[in-house]
């Protein structure tokens, strides 16, 4: 499938781009030769292969969930800039929208 410029052109406003005249002929060059080596791969029998997501095996690469000791409360509020008058909770600014 070849493009025109005025594919081109078109393609470049649905995607908000402004291209000059020669990005134009470029594009309309390098676009229509990836559509025809796209249309050149619909040529090949693919029946005997099966649908595939991915070629790579999937696995998970996350480390195990351990249990570990974490900070006392005293010691998170401890270097806290701004804290309730009992020192149990870190008080923050308000972000509201008007």
């Amino acid at each position: 499938m070849s493009l025109t410029r005025a594919h081109v052109s078109h393609i470049a406003e649905l995607a908000r781009l402004e291209l000059t005249e020669s990005e134009i002929a470029r594009m309309t060059e390098q676009l229509s030769a990836i559509l025809e080596y796209a249309e050149r791969l619909t040529a090949l029998d693919t029946d005997a292969i099966a649908p595939t997501a991915s070629v790579l095996p999937n696995q998970n690469v996350m480390r195990p969930d351990v249990v570990m000791p974490s900070l006392t409360r005293a010691q998170v509020l401890q270097n806290a800039p701004d804290t309730d008058a009992n020192r149990e909770f870190l008080r923050v600014r308000a972000i509201l929208e008007e």
